[in-house]
């Protein structure tokens, strides 16, 4: 299960990561991404995505890590670490869930959820 679990979230963040790398380079898929107030996003979102590309990154080191499936780090840090990542996807579940855009409301919390969920079935296996 906690193999399971990280390979998704891993996947599901490799997604994201393309979807962000798109929004950086100008895809009108703003609507789905902070906030859903730009079809293309202004300079500074687009630096925002690309910054999420090494968030992604880092979250899916740590719970691939966590899970076994890598063995990036100590065992001390990832297991603090897995409880950062989950922690930081359910305010992820939140922030998207209050979102003004529907379809960034629609499409990115249940996304969030999953992240969410796998990180906290990482964290307590």
């Amino acid at each position: 299960m906690t193999q399971s679990a990280a390979l998704l979230f891993a996947s599901v963040t490799a997604a994201l990561a393309v979807f962000q790398i798109a929004l950086a380079l100008g895809a009108p898929l703003g609507r789905f991404a902070f906030g859903g107030a730009h079809v293309r996003l202004p300079v500074g979102f687009r630096i925002g995505s690309v910054v999420s590309l090494f968030i992604y990154g880092a979250c899916g080191a740590v719970v691939l890590d966590r899970a076994g499936a890598v063995d990036v780090m100590a065992d001390d840090v990832s297991r603090v670490a897995v409880w950062v990542v989950a922690g930081f996807m359910s305010l992820g579940v939140a922030m998207n869930a209050i979102s003004r855009s529907k379809p960034e409301r629609f499409t990115m919390t249940p996304v969030a959820l999953v992240l969410a969920v796998c990180a906290y079935v990482v964290a307590l296996s």
